[in-house]
């Protein structure tokens, strides 16, 4: 799918700068074999979840049993399966990795792009690798549970969460402001898929199938986390907690509306096919 034509690392400048050194220690970490090894398998593991959802996600569409359309639904769908607790414990070390590669480009700068355009571009490239890495340590904790065979229901602990927010003003806006940034990042899901600006972050050249997951991955994505945001958004407005269930809320409220199989379908199939993409990623990531 994509031929690697330029996988040499370049060294970085030695010219003894706070942000060199910044950069070639986040290099050297992201080159550590062990490291990089189990980071990318957390990309295959992500990929696993996602197929799972979008599975979920469209079996629900056709009435044929129950589950929730998110991670823990996926990650419990995994852990029924024969090996699937392995799958899960190698998830768990891996999203750890994953969320402590972003971390420390968060904390040192990015590896793979040492050379920030302004000092407002890295202040917006380390936010959002801190964001990723809460997002990674996140589904390394719900992985741990699921592998322990305690795992819980995402929806039912965000509905939980949102119920005690709502017990105050100050909490209720606290939501409406963290729903802005759900969509906001849900945007930026669209936006990168859209301009194919996802393409920065592969190593090689990008064949035609490799563009065409991205794209439609990536705006799949972006649309469910954007109707995440909505979603809790209108909890807030009607102080109704039980509607912020997060992606099976999301999924399930638009499987309700006129069309809704048909929307639900192509949701699931989109969100199937971001799943694929991940297996890219875990090939050609920059790190």
């Amino acid at each position: 799918m994509m031929s690697d034509t330029n996988t040499s690392r370049v060294p970085a400048d030695s010219s003894g700068s706070s942000s060199d050194n910044s950069s070639s220690t986040a290099e050297r970490l992201a080159q550590n074999s062990v490291f990089e090894r189990f980071a990318r398998a957390g990309f295959v593991v992500s990929g696993i979840v996602h197929l799972l959802i979008g599975y979920i996600a469209i079996r629900i569409a056709f009435g044929g049993g129950g589950g929730t359309a998110d991670q823990s639904g996926a990650m419990a769908e995994l852990a029924r399966k024969p090996g699937g607790v392995i799958v899960l414990w190698v998830g768990v070390v891996a999203f750890v990795l994953m969320g402590l590669w972003r971390v420390a480009e968060a904390a040192l700068g990015s590896a793979s792009e040492p050379d920030a355009d302004s000092t407002k571009a890295e202040a917006v490239n380390r936010l959002k690798a801190f964001s990723v890495a809460v997002v990674y340590l996140a589904f390394a904790f719900s992985a741990f549970g699921f592998a322990r065979g305690s795992g819980k229901s995402s929806g039912s602990q965000s509905a939980g969460f949102s119920a005690r927010m709502m017990q105050n003003t100050a909490g209720t806006i606290g939501l409406i402001v963290g729903g802005l940034i759900v969509i906001a990042i849900g945007g930026y899901h669209i936006y990168k898929g859209a301009s194919r600006n996802f393409l920065k972050d592969l190593k090689g050249t990008p064949g035609d199938t490799v563009r065409i997951l991205g794209t439609v991955g990536y705006i799949a994505k972006g649309l469910a986390i954007a109707a995440v945001g909505a979603l809790v958004i209108l909890a807030a407005g009607q102080s109704r907690p039980d509607r912020a269930t997060g992606l099976d809320g999301a999924l399930k409220t638009l499987g309700a509306q006129p069309h809704g199989v048909i929307l639900l379908v192509i949701a699931g199939l989109g969100i199937i096919t971001y799943g694929l993409y991940s297996f890219v990623m875990a090939r050609y990531t920059k790190m």
